[in-house]
C-alpha cells in the first residue's frame, strides 16, 4: 500500500493512524502542496491511497479499506454512519472554524458546538463509538477533533467530560501516539500544517448543514470499499469510462465461458476448489427462518456466487440423527429412532427445496459411513494418546429410567446465577457447562430430580492439541475470511486454557465406541456430528477423500450460528488434526448472529414465528423470503423479522426499485421495438452509467467475496436505481415519438437498460435464483450470460429478441400482513416472575458483571467526574452546578457498581432507608458500595472494630476515604489501559502477566477502600469449573 500526502495534512492521520492499529505496513510518498498525483484527476486531492489496481480518493475510506482487510470491523453500519458523519458535518465545520469563519460567523461556532454535544452523548453510551473496541470510525473523528486540542483560546471542549475521556483513551494508545508525535515533531510542522491546510477544497458550510446526531442509523447504500461519501462527491473518472468503453469492444467470442459442471465434483489441479458445508440441521426439529437464515441459506448464496465465479465447488449438508433428543421423539410418538429420522430428514428435505437451497448433496449422519469414519478418526486418536480414560459424574432421571443428554437438564448457571441454563451451555453468559455442575437440576421431559451417577467415560486431550491447533488458527485466521464473532469466541476458547473433553455417552442410538470395556456406549453428538460432513460426502462419492484429505487444493467454508462456533473452530479441527490423516481443516468460518422473530423468539411450543413449513403456507415465494432474510441477515449483531418490514421492503426496494425498472426496460423494449435488441451508440451519459453499474459490479464481487452477503443485496438494488435515474433521464417513450435520430437514441438507451436488466438477472441467482430465471426466460438469454465476470460486458447481441415481459412482484397489502402476524403470534408465553440470577449455594439474588472492559471505562469516568467535582468545589462554584455535576458522579458510581456485580441498593445490615442521611460525602459509599445509612458514632466504631478482623465485603457500611478511593480509582483505570496496550502490542507473555497482576492487586486495594470484599471484586480469582 503506498500513501501519496503532502507535508502537514492532517487527513493523512487517518490513514495512517488505520495502519497502525492495525499492523498494515504502508509506504508513505511526500509530495508538494496541490501536487496532481493522479494522472486522470484534474484537480488535485489529497492524501491518496493506493492498492495495487484501486486507488482511494476518501481518506475515511482508505481507513476503512485498512480496517476491512485486517478484519477489525465488527459493526459496519454502524461505522459507516459515522464515517459519513464525520466527513459531510463535523469536517467542514472543524475547518471552517479553524479558518477563522467561527470568529466571523458565529452560527459556525454554534453549529461546531452542537455536532460536539451529539458526539459527547453517543460516547457516553460506550467507551468508543461503536462499543468498547477503538475502531476506524474513533480514527477518522478524532484525527479531525485532534485539530482542535491545541487550539488556544478554544473553549468548545471545555466540560465535554465524555469527549475528554475519549481524546485521553485515543492520545495515549500507543500507536495513535506514535503517528501524532511523528506529525508534530518537525520544527515546522504548524507552518505545514496551514500551507497543507490553505491548499485543500473542503465541502463548504452552508445554511443548510445539517447537524445530525451520529448516534442515529441512517440509510447508507454501500458498506465495504466505497462509502456514501465517495458516491456523492466522487465523479467517475476517465479511467473508468476508458475501462467500460474497452470492455464493450470485447470480442464475443473472447467472453469468458461458464464452467460446465460434471457429476461427481471433484477438485482439479490449478482450480479453486471450495468445499462448502452448513451446520446440520438436527433432525427432530422443524427449521424456523432463524435457522435457515443462520445456516443453509447463506451457504447457498456464496455457493451459488463462487459457481458463478467458475469456482469449483462442492456444497454438502444432512440432517445430525444420533443422540438422546431422537430417542426422546421416537418415544413420544411410539416409533423407532429410525422412523422418526425418516420421518424428518424428508422434511427438512422438503423444506429446504422450497427455499431453493442448491445443495450438491443433502445427506444424514445415521449410516455405516459415518460408523466408519468416526471411529477411524477416534482410533488414530488413541494410538496417537490423545485419548484419556476418567470417569465423570452424569446426570440420571430415575423416573424416565435413562441418562439425560446435556440438553434435556435445565437449572441455574454455577458461573453466572441465570436459571433457565441448558445442561450444556448456558444463555444467560453464554459458557459451556457440564450438566452435573448445575444447580437444582430437572430432567426437562418430566421435570424430576435427576440424581448424579459415576460412570467410565473418554475423552479427547484437548490441552495436549492445543499447540497444532493454534498453530492452524494463526494460519488461517491471517489467510482466511473469519466473521468477528467466530475469532472472539475461537479466542476466548483458547485464552481460557483448552480442557479434555468428553466424547464419550451412556446412549443407546449413536455411533458406537469401538474400544474393549466402551463398547456399551457411543460417540457424544460434538465429536460425531462434526463427523456427519466427511460421511455424508463419502454416500456423495467414493472419492470423499479427494475433498477431505486434500489441503493444499481444498478451502473450506463453514457456515453456522454463533452457538455451533467452539465446536467447528476448536474440537473438530483439533481432533482431525490429531489425527493426523492428511485432512483438509477449516479456512472460512462464516458465523451469523441470532434472527428474532418480532419482539420475541421464534418457538414451535407455542407457535410464534415463520417455521419452514409452515412458509409455504403463506403464499409468498420462497425468493421473497429469501430476499428479506438476507436483506437483513444477523452479520454483527442480532436482528429481527418484522412482518411490516417485510411488506415494505417488499413494497419498496423489490417492486418500486427493481421489478420497477426491469419492467420498464423491457416492456419499452418489446414495445416499440418488437423485443430486438438496437444498435448502442453510447455517449459519455451511457458510459456513466456503465462505469457505475460496474464500481457496483466490482463491490458486489468484493462483498461476496468475503462474505458480506446482506451487502451485496445492497449493490443489485444500487444498479437498479442506477437504471431507473438513467431511464427516468432519458425517457425512451418521448424520443421514440421524435425524429428518427432520436428514436434510434431511444433504441441505445432500452437497449443498454437491457443489458444492465441480463446483468442484475446474473447477480440475483445467488439470492433469488427463482426471479433470476424468470427474469432471463423474459429476456430468451442464454446459458452462456451465467458467469459474473470483474467488467460489465454486454450479454445480450445486437438482433436478439427477447419474449414479452411481465411484473415479477406483487404488492403486499396492509391487511394481508395483519393477517400473516396473526396467524403466527402464537400464544403468548406463561406469566411468571421475572428470572433473577440467583447464588448457587443460597439461592440468594445477585447481579451479573459486565465486561472487565465495561468496568474499566466507568472506572474511569467515575475518576474523571470526580476530579470535575472537586475542581468545581476548590473554585467555591455556584451550588446548583455542584449539585448536578455530583449527581452526575453519583450516577456513573451507581453504574459502575451494577456493572461490577454489586447491588448499589443493596441493605445495610438490613436497615437501609430506617432514618435519614446526614451531611459529608452525602449518601454514598464510594464506586460500587452499597448507600450509606445514617448511623450513630457507636455503631461507626463497632464496625470499624470488625473491618480490622476482616476484609470488609460489599454493604459492610464502612466509611469510606474518598480521596483514596478516588486516587485508587485512577491508578486502576490507567493500569488497564497499560493491560490492553501490552496485549494488542503482543508482548512476552510474561510482562503482560506481571501487568495483569498488578492490575488485580490494584483491584484488591481499591475494593478494600470501598468497603468491597477484595476477593469477589475481581471474580473471585477461583477457576472455572472442571469435571469431575
Amino acid at each position: 500500500m503506498k500513501v501519496y500526502t503532502d507535508n502537514g495534512n492532517f487527513q493523512c492521520l487517518k490513514i495512517q493512524i488505520a495502519a497502525q492499529v492495525t499492523g498494515t505496513k504502508i509506504e508513505l510518498v511526500k509530495v508538494k502542496h496541490n501536487e496532481c498525483v493522479a494522472p486522470f484527476s484534474r484537480h488535485s486531492k489529497l492524501p491518496i491511497l493506493e492498492v495495487k489496481e484501486r486507488t482511494f480518493f476518501s481518506p475515511n475510506t482508505a481507513a476503512k479499506y485498512i480496517f476491512l482487510k485486517a478484519n477489525k470491523i465488527k459493526d459496519e453500519d454502524a461505522e459507516n454512519v459515522f464515517l459519513d458523519w464525520e466527513c459531510s458535518e463535523l469536517l467542514p465545520l472543524v475547518v471552517a472554524y479553524l479558518l477563522g469563519q467561527g470568529r466571523k460567523d458565529q452560527t459556525v461556532t454554534n453549529r461546531l458546538a452542537s455536532a460536539l454535544q451529539h458526539l459527547g452523548t453517543s460516547l457516553s453510551k460506550s467507551k468508543f463509538l461503536t462499543g468498547d473496541i477503538l475502531s476506524v470510525s474513533d480514527v477518522c473523528v478524532f484525527s479531525t477533533l485532534s485539530l482542535l486540542l491545541g487550539q488556544k483560546n478554544c473553549n468548545l471542549l471545555v466540560e465535554r467530560v465524555n469527549i475528554q475521556r475519549w481524546c485521553q483513551d485515543m492520545s495515549s494508545n500507543i500507536a495513535v501516539q506514535s503517528v501524532l508525535n511523528e506529525f508534530m515533531s518537525p520544527a515546522s510542522a504548524q507552518e505545514e500544517f496551514k500551507a497543507s491546510l490553505t491548499s485543500q477544497t473542503f465541502t463548504p458550510v452552508t445554511s443548510t448543514t445539517n447537524i445530525e446526531n451520529p448516534g442515529v442509523e441512517r440509510s447508507i447504500s454501500l458498506k465495504n470499499s466505497i462509502s456514501s461519501e465517495d458516491q456523492t462527491t466522487e465523479k467517475v473518472s476517465q479511467e473508468d469510462l476508458d475501462a467500460v468503453f474497452k470492455a464493450w469492444q470485447t470480442e464475443r467470442k473472447d467472453y469468458p465461458k461458464p464452467r460446465v459442471r460434471e457429476y461427481p465434483v471433484l477438485p482439479k489441479p490449478n482450480d479453486r476448489n471450495i468445499l462448502v458445508t452448513s451446520a446440520l440441521p438436527y433432525v427432530n426439529n422443524v427449521p424456523h427462518l432463524g435457522n435457515i437464515i443462520g445456516c443453509v441459506l447463506s451457504a447457498d448464496v456464496f455457493s451459488r456466487f463462487a459457481k458463478l465465479r467458475n469456482y469449483n465447488v462442492l456444497y454438502v449438508c444432512g440432517t445430525d440423527e444420533y443422540g438422546t433428543a431422537t430417542e426422546t421423539k421416537a418415544m413420544e410418538e411410539g416409533v423407532t429412532p429410525k422412523e422418526i429420522c425418516d420421518k424428518f430428514n424428508k422434511l427438512h428435505t422438503q423444506i429446504y427445496r422450497w427455499f431453493n437451497i442448491d445443495f450438491d448433496y443433502f445427506g444424514r449422519t445415521t449410516t455405516e459411513q459415518q460408523t466408519k469414519i468416526a471411529q477411524d478418526i477416534f482410533w488414530k486418536l488413541y494410538e496417537r494418546n490423545f485419548i484419556l480414560k476418567d470417569s465423570i459424574d452424569q446426570l440420571k432421571c430415575t423416573k424416565c429410567d435413562k441418562f439425560l443428554a446435556d440438553r434435556f437438564v435445565e437449572g441455574t448457571c454455577p458461573l453466572c446465577g441465570f436459571d433457565d441454563a441448558r445442561g450444556d451451555q448456558c444463555d444467560g453468559c453464554g459458557k459451556l457447562l457440564n450438566a452435573v455442575d448445575l444447580v437444582n437440576p430437572k430432567c426437562k421431559i418430566c421435570k424430576a430430580s435427576p440424581v448424579i451417577v459415576n460412570s467410565q467415560h473418554l475423552f479427547v486431550d484437548l490441552p495436549k492439541l492445543e499447540p497444532l491447533l493454534k498453530s492452524h488458527l494463526d494460519q488461517v485466521f491471517e489467510s482466511g475470511t473469519w466473521t468477528h464473532n467466530a475469532r472472539v469466541i475461537t479466542n476466548s476458547w483458547i485464552r481460557d486454557g483448552l480442557k479434555p473433553r468428553c466424547i464419550s455417552r451412556d446412549l443407546k442410538w449413536g455411533t458406537p465406541v469401538p474400544l474393549e470395556g466402551y463398547k456399551d456406549k457411543v460417540f457424544y453428538v460434538w465429536f460425531d456430528a462434526p463427523i456427519g460432513y466427511l460421511s455424508i460426502t463419502a454416500n456423495y462419492t467414493d472419492q470423499w477423500e479427494r475433498w477431505w484429505k486434500n489441503p493444499q487444493q481444498v478451502e473450506m467454508y463453514n457456515f453456522l450460528g454463533k452457538d455451533n462456533v467452539p465446536f467447528h473452530s476448536v474440537i473438530f479441527p483439533a481432533c482431525l488434526l490429531g489425527a493426523n490423516d492428511g485432512y483438509s481443516v477449516v479456512n472460512h468460518m462464516i458465523a451469523t448472529e441470532y434472527l428474532n422473530y418480532e419482539d420475541t423468539k421464534f418457538s414451535k411450543s407455542r407457535n410464534t414465528g415463520v417455521f419452514g413449513d409452515q412458509a409455504e403456507t403463506t403464499g409468498i415465494p420462497a425468493d421473497v423470503y429469501r430476499f428479506y432474510l438476507l436483506y437483513l441477515r444477523p452479520e454483527s449483531q442480532d436482528t429481527a423479522f418484522s412482518w411490516d418490514d417485510f411488506m415494505l421492503k417488499n413494497n419498496s426496494e423489490l417492486l418500486n426499485n427493481l421489478g420497477n425498472f426491469i419492467n420498464r426496460a423491457l416492456s419499452f423494449l418489446f414495445n416499440i421495438f418488437g423485443g430486438v435488441i438496437q444498435e448502442m451508440e453510447l455517449n459519455e451519459e451511457d458510459q456513466k452509467l456503465l462505469a457505475l453499474v460496474t464500481r457496483e459490479l466490482q463491490t458486489y464481487i468484493s462483498n461476496l467475496e468475503a462474505c458480506r452477503l446482506r451487502d451485496g443485496i445492497r449493490n443489485i438494488l444500487m444498479i437498479s436505481k442506477l437504471g431507473n435515474q438513467y431511464m427516468q433521464a432519458n425517457k425512451p417513450w418521448v424520443l421514440a415519438k421524435g425524429t428518427s435520430d432520436e428514436k434510434c437514441r431511444a433504441g441505445s438507451v432500452v437497449s443498454v437498460s437491457a443489458q444492465v436488466v441480463c446483468l442484475l438477472s446474473v447477480l440475483l441467482n445467488p439470492y433469488m435464483p427463482q426471479t433470476s430465471a424468470t427474469i432471463q426466460q423474459q429476456l430468451q438469454a442464454p446459458t452462456s450470460v451465467n458467469i459474473i465476470t470483474d467488467s460489465f460486458l454486454p450479454s445480450l447481441p445486437v438482433g436478439h429478441k427477447i419474449s414479452k415481459p411481465s411484473p415479477l412482484f406483487q404488492k403486499i397489502e396492509q391487511n394481508f400482513i395483519e393477517g400473516l402476524r396473526e396467524k403466527f403470534a402464537g400464544k403468548p408465553a406463561e406469566k411468571s416472575p421475572k428470572k433473577q440470577p440467583s447464588k448457587a449455594a443460597t439461592g440468594e439474588a445477585t447481579l451479573v458483571p459486565a465486561s472487565q472492559e465495561e468496568i474499566d471505562r466507568l472506572t474511569k469516568a467515575v475518576a474523571d467526574q470526580g476530579i470535575v467535582v472537586r475542581d468545581l468545589k476548590s473554585s467555591k462554584a455556584d451550588p446548583s452546578k455542584v449539585a448536578e455535576q455530583v449527581a452526575i458522579l453519583l450516577q456513573l458510581k451507581k453504574d459502575l457498581s451494577l456493572a461490577q456485580g454489586v447491588d448499589p441498593d443493596a441493605k445495610v445490615n438490613g436497615d437501609i432507608g430506617k432514618g435519614k442521611k446526614k451531611g459529608g460525602s452525602g449518601g454514598n459509599k464510594g464506586v460500587g458500595g452499597a448507600v450509606e445509612q445514617a448511623a450513630s458514632k457507636k455503631d461507626n466504631q463497632a464496625k470499624q472494630q470488625k473491618q480490622q478482623k476482616k476484609a470488609p465485603a460489599a454493604g459492610d457500611g464502612a466509611n469510606i476515604d474518598t480521596a483514596l478511593v478516588d486516587k485508587l480509582t485512577k491508578a486502576v483505570a490507567d493500569q488497564g489501559t497499560k493491560v490492553r496496550e501490552v496485549k494488542a502490542a503482543k508482548a512476552e507473555k510474561s510482562t503482560i502477566d506481571a501487568e495483569v497482576a498488578s492490575l488485580l492487586q490494584l483491584k484488591r486495594e481499591l475494593a478494600v477502600a470501598q468497603g468491597l470484599d477484595p476477593e469477589a471484586a475481581i471474580g473471585g480469582g477461583g477457576k472455572k469449573g472442571k469435571k469431575k
